[in-house]
């Protein structure tokens, strides 16, 4: 598998994943799904992230993680994904809300971002029980235990 990554930081915290960790969480996600693969990860501050969220989603204040899917004019081959927007305040806030070390967030966040890019959501149920599925099981393979919780079958 060949990613060519850009990683831009544009956050005053220090407490960032190394840039091989980024990659690492990219293949995982990309893994049997393609070959070679060209993004941007962007660690952005509260200020840009709530104006990127306002500008692209209508919604007031920063979110964790912004995807931004890149759709090539018909006949055009391209290993461009897309781009990744992660607001670190949020991240970090995130995780300490909710008892995880810092790492298994971002790299719940990455993989998140990533499979927007890939086109999954969750914007209806079935979506999203698809989406957390697949995120759950990435998670699992990187030694992270399930990023909502464990599930109880009926």
């Amino acid at each position: 598998m060949s990613i060519d990554l850009e990683l831009q930081i544009a956050t005053k915290i220090k407490t960032l994943p190394h840039p091989a960790q980024f990659r690492e969480w990219i293949s995982i996600t990309l893994w049997n799904r393609l070959d070679t693969a060209e993004l941007t990860i962007r660690i952005v501050d509260e200020e840009e992230g709530t104006l990127l969220n306002q500008q692209y989603r209508n919604k007031s204040g920063p979110t964790n993680v912004l995807s931004f899917p890149y759709d090539p004019q018909p006949g055009i081959a391209s290993r461009l994904l897309g781009d990744i927007v992660i607001c670190a305040p949020v991240v970090e806030r995130e995780a300490l809300d909710q008892n995880k070390p810092f790492i298994e967030h971002w790299a719940h966040m990455v993989i998140h971002g990533t499979l927007h890019l890939l086109g999954y959501n969750h914007e209806v149920t079935e979506e999203a029980i698809e989406m957390e599925a697949l995120e759950t099981e990435l998670l699992l393979q990187l030694g992270f235990p399930p990023p909502y919780g464990e599930k109880i079958e009926s």
